[in-house]
């Protein structure tokens, strides 16, 4: 596919690393028309090196949160990096966090209440809340509803079909589409992203994971969201630039993002973690 770099895309998701790659990957993206990414904390050593990243690079934000599979290892840590970044404008979410019933690394009812801790957190500073949930679809969904569903809230990599697409629309989440669009075994996410309205759906890569078509095999990178983008237009049959502007739209509302050379975007309502669904063909990157 033809990269059209007058378009602006937002990688929402991704999990940068400040290693060699690094500038290349930044030249990437912005050649790609990548002009805004947000690098995901999944424990308090990643939240704080995506934070540090972020205030290096103006085109980065980040996120701080323990992912399900560090449950066990309490919030407190985590606690810590939000507290002290709670006025800081390079973290602009909690997250990612949720239920992970396909691996269970942690304890389930440990997960859960690591979770319901970081709801409360994102309604406490006001915070966009990014969630990762596999193979825990009803338990989520009853979580949220116990603990209040935050008014920002966006469910990560989207692997559901039409109905669990239906069922975070109907709490006002957002559905965030990575590469799985992609796959040849992901029809029931196609088919929840052609049902879902435009402006309920923001773009991943999840990078260095979950690699789009036709690029399995390699290590994935912010640049690439432009082909997610692309299989979201074939299949709301609109125009690239179409998709482009309301998915940056979006993620700037819901992250309260400035755009490139204007002022702060007051954070919106929120209209979306691995949930379960299609497994990625095994090249080892996919997502834990």
């Amino acid at each position: 596919m033809e990269v059209a770099p007058s378009l602006q895309w937002i990688d929402n998701h991704c999990h940068l690393e400040d290693d060699s790659a690094l500038s290349a990957v930044l030249e990437a993206s912005a050649k790609a028309g990548v002009t805004q990414m947000v690098t995901v904390g999944t424990d308090a050593a990643s939240s704080v090196a995506g934070l540090a990243l972020a205030e290096r690079h103006k085109q980065v934000w980040a996120t701080a949160g323990l992912h399900p599979h560090d449950a066990a290892e309490g919030l407190d840590a985590v606690l810590q990096v939000i507290n002290a970044n709670v006025e800081n404008p390079k973290m602009v979410a909690i997250g990612e966090c949720g239920l992970d019933y396909h691996y269970d690394h942690s304890p389930r009812e440990i997960q859960r209440h690591v979770f319901a801790q970081q709801i409360a957190l994102a309604h406490e500073h006001d915070l966009p809340l990014v969630i990762h949930t596999r193979n825990a679809w009803d338990e989520t969904f009853e979580i949220l509803d116990a603990e209040s569903i935050p008014k920002r809230t966006v469910f990560h990599c989207f692997t559901g079909g039409p109905a669990e697409a239906a069922a975070c629309l109907e709490r006002n989440a957002l559905l965030s589409i990575s590469g799985i669009v992609t796959f040849p075994s992901a029809a029931d996410v196609r088919e929840a992203v052609r049902i879902a309205p435009l402006d309920a759906l923001m773009v991943e890569t999840d990078s260095p994971f979950l690699t789009p078509v036709p690029h399995r095999g390699t290590p994935n990178t912010p640049a690439r969201v432009v082909l997610i983008g692309a299989e979201i237009a074939h299949l709301h049959e609109v125009g690239l630039s179409k998709v482009a502007q309301q998915t940056t739209a979006t993620a700037r509302r819901f992250y309260g993002l400035e755009a490139p050379g204007d002022g702060p975007e007051a954070p919106g309502d929120g209209l979306e973690a691995p949930g379960d669904g299609p497994e990625a063909p095994g090249d080892g990157l996919e997502a834990p």
